[in-house]
């Protein structure tokens, strides 16, 4: 526990560092696309009231989509970790445990039933649909003995991500409104308002702080559960706190952003690399990390075939399917 990490470099020094890479990957993300634009415009659509098409860009389109880049990076981040050390599951992800699928037939259900639904009611129907798939993939994984064995919950995560992905495309296309599930379901920032952060953005950061403040018993509950009932931990109630903050984290992204897998697994094996086991160090570290990777496949998806815009979801599963293997075949590690 008091091992801070596996180098001598303190953790501080660290965080420093990630600190600095971040701003500066959110000024390159602001100003490149499809229409690049002066350092110094940024700086004036930010600290002053002037005027501009570019200024105009930024305020109303970019700054809005880098800033849910930022929040849909942490949650997912988090929400991996906070899954990887409550189940002692390397391969723990919510877009691979059915959360972001359940999400995402939950929106096709509202889009259907309440078609006049708002952005909050939106936001709500995910965080209940989140529930569902998380709940369907640790009931089946606990039907038989030798439940939550990691290999057990992939597979469960896998068919019950598969039947709710197959339900929400049935939706869609028997009530013939395919396209408005697709807008939510393909994976973007494209659209990203200031109003859609205002609803989002305090269930995300409230989430957060509550998972940091859990980290030491995280860190306790992802080394040994009896352990952590031994030192007195009420483990029954933390979990289910932890899952709570899990559903909403994952529940605001897909609101958001819609079905993104692969960030949750990737950012805290990367992580753990830097920081050790710790999950006062992971969590605040993974949101870090796991916004900076957004930020680089946003920048990336509006870059590399401008001023046509690459689907971000593909940019995160070429980066997070080699790494998922990678993980397989290491049984587990990708960097310890």
């Amino acid at each position: 526990m008091k091992k801070e990490t596996k180098t001598s470099i303190p953790f501080r020094y660290k965080m420093i560092t990630v600190l600095l890479l971040f701003v500066g990957t959110f000024i390159v993300s602001i100003v490149y696309g499809a229409a690049n634009i002066q350092v110094k415009d940024v700086w004036l659509s930010l600290a002053s009231n002037a005027e501009g098409s570019d200024i105009s860009i930024i305020r109303e389109i970019r700054l809005p989509r880098e800033i849910a880049a930022v929040f849909v990076g942490a949650a997912l981040s988090i929400a991996g970790a906070i899954m990887q050390g409550m189940t002692r599951n390397p391969l723990a992800d919510p877009g691979l445990l059915g959360l972001t699928a359940g999400a995402n037939a939950a929106l096709a259900v509202a889009i259907v039933l309440l078609p006049s639904l708002n952005y909050f009611g939106t936001m709500l129907a995910c965080f209940l649909g989140a529930a569902i798939g998380a709940g369907m993939v640790f009931g089946i994984s606990a039907i038989k003995r030798g439940a939550f064995s990691p290999f057990k919950i992939i597979l469960a995560g896998a068919a019950v991500s598969a039947f709710l992905q197959a339900i929400s495309e049935g939706i869609g296309i028997y009530f013939n409104v395919s396209k408005e599930v697709s807008m939510w379901t393909a994976g973007g920032l494209i659209g990203t308002t200031w109003g859609q952060l205002q609803i989002i953005v305090p269930f995300i950061v409230a989430s957060m702080l509550i998972a940091i403040g859990l980290s030491r018993q995280l860190t306790i509950l992802s080394l040994n559960e009896e352990v952590a009932v031994g030192l007195g931990q009420k483990t029954a109630q933390i979990k289910a706190v932890l899952f709570v903050i899990i559903i909403l984290l994952a529940g605001a992204a897909v609101a958001l952003v819609g079905n993104m897998a692969f960030i949750g697994l990737m950012v805290p094996h990367i992580v753990r690399a830097i920081v050790g086991t710790d999950y006062r160090y992971i969590l605040p570290m993974s949101a870090f990390v796991g916004a900076i990777l957004m930020l680089l496949a946003d920048t990336l998806a509006r870059t590399i075939n401008a001023p046509w815009e690459t689907p971000i979801v593909a940019i995160i599963s070429v980066m997070g399917l080699p790494f998922f293997l990678l993980i397989i075949r290491k049984g587990g590690r990708a960097f310890t």
